[in-house]
């Protein structure tokens, strides 16, 4: 659970402003940043495993997650260590799986979960968003980091329909009510289904919102997201790219009893 805490902590105290105040969408500059201030690294033009909106497979307290594989630049936080032949970091592990089969999950933006595209980030609320409801229990999976196997790929894993094709599992920590900074007071976020040519107030999906409250999310078999505290997808986009996507956005709520439902659709 270490790298779930370090994430957690160091994204939730850095985004932060990004919560409170808007994020401008025009890029500072036109080239992506080479070299963002620590804890992160851009890993540039790596094979790496994209898992922000992966779902996972619950067994033995890991989280096992179908993500897939893309090719170009990524961010993550550095997980440097010490080697006898000096420091290295995230991008250093993932670049060395190449010929070994294995990879990192590192993050970029979810190219579906732009504005018109079939992925909404879903906002499982906090204190300062519960509506009249209660704040979302925390249950998920905290990707970054994660080690993920070629072996995987084309066979069949539990939890999963078929034959994977052109996805990986990777290996999660599971965050939790217990993990230090696993939401914040706007709460925290998973991706879901979103309908951008529905009527208004029916693009949004009951089953997004379902996600904020798996009923035993670290019990054997269960089924969750990969998340992250609200904001931390924004704030990694522009540290990756100099600019901010316009997502598509749902805001759930959470009754005290019973499954959190779908409160509004905040895409701008």
């Amino acid at each position: 659970m270490r790298i779930a805490r370090l994430l957690v902590v160091a994204m939730s105290a850095m985004v932060a402003v990004q919560v409170f105040a808007p994020v401008p969408t025009v890029a500072y500059h036109q080239d992506p940043p080479l070299d963002p201030e620590p804890p992160f690294v851009v890993c540039q033009d790596q094979r790496y495993a994209l898992c922000a909106a992966a779902s996972c497979f619950v067994y033995n307290g890991v989280a096992y997650c179908q993500c897939d594989v893309l090719k170009g630049d990524s961010i993550s936080l550095q997980l440097g260590f010490s080697t006898p032949t000096g420091e290295e970091n995230v991008c250093d592990v993932n670049a060395q799986g190449k010929t070994n089969g294995f990879m990192v999950s590192t993050f970029s933006n979810p190219p579906e979960g732009s504005k018109g595209g079939s992925l909404a980030a879903y906002t499982c609320p906090g204190i300062a968003n519960k509506g009249s409801g209660e704040p979302a229990p925390v249950g998920y999976a905290q990707c970054d980091g994660g080690l993920c196997f070629t072996s995987t790929t084309s066979m069949t894993f539990p939890g999963f329909e078929g034959k994977l094709h052109k996805e990986i599992i990777c290996s999660c920590p599971i965050a939790t009510d217990a993990t230090t900074g696993s939401s914040n007071a706007f709460g925290y976020q998973v991706f879901g289904p979103y309908h951008p040519q529905a009527p208004a107030g029916q693009r949004c999906e009951a089953s997004g919102c379902a996600e904020c409250s798996v009923p035993n999310p670290t019990a054997n078999g269960s089924m969750i997201s990969v998340g992250a505290p609200t904001g931390v997808g924004r704030f990694l986009s522009l540290k990756l790219t100099g600019s901010v996507p316009t997502i598509n956005e749902c805001l759930c709520q959470c009754p005290a009893s019973g499954p959190c439902t779908v409160r509004e659709d905040t895409t701008p």
